[in-house]
């Protein structure tokens, strides 16, 4: 149980920084478009229409999300255990291990 409860953990930890890089490479949305004749004001037409390129990030920018992820972990585990509550900041800890070696 203890190591599918870790796996769990890494899984977590994974998808939270995929996540972020995931969010750093959005683009910020365009002005809104005019209001149409349609049904729904300001719907776009079209298969793809409503799509918005994404960003691609550099190896650095990938490593400076990751290392702001590592901050926030940090940040909160200690907080964590300033309050008292060692298990959540063990997990974070072992997020923090796992995404160092990354």
């Amino acid at each position: 149980m203890r190591e599918r409860r870790r796996e769990a953990h890494a899984v977590s930890a994974l998808r939270e920084t995929l996540a972020a890089i995931d969010n750093a490479e959005a683009v910020p949305p365009p002005a809104l478009p005019d209001p149409g004749d349609g049904p729904i004001a300001g719907a776009v037409a079209g298969l793809g229409a409503g799509e918005a390129p994404r960003r691609h990030l550099s190896p650095e920018e990938v490593s400076a999300v990751i290392a702001r992820e590592l901050e926030e972990r940090r940040a909160a585990a200690a907080e964590y255990e300033k309050l008292g509550r060692a298990e959540e900041a063990n997990r974070l800890r072992e997020q923090i291990r796992l995404l160092e070696s990354l």
